[in-house]
């Protein structure tokens, strides 16, 4: 018997996994810059954290996460 390596996701899979780790890193370079400027002026981490998970991040994340996910896609098929 051969062996098969791991099931490949569904394009669909692929897409929100993609998309969701650059929404995770969006966020967390967004969490260590408010951090670095709170923590100057005594705020806490709970009150960075508060200060960014707003509607207005969350749009700039996913419209970010698709053109980036988009870009990817394009030079995966090209290449």
């Amino acid at each position: 018997m051969v062996p098969t390596g791991p099931p490949k996701l569904t394009p669909i899979w692929r897409a929100i996994v993609e998309i969701s780790f650059i929404i995770f890193l969006y966020y967390s370079n967004l969490l260590m810059g408010e951090f670095s400027r709170a923590n100057e002026r005594g705020k806490s981490l709970v009150s960075a954290i508060h200060d960014i998970f707003t509607l207005t991040n969350f749009s700039i994340a996913l419209v970010s996460a698709l053109i980036g996910y988009l870009i990817v896609e394009y030079l995966r098929k090209k290449l």
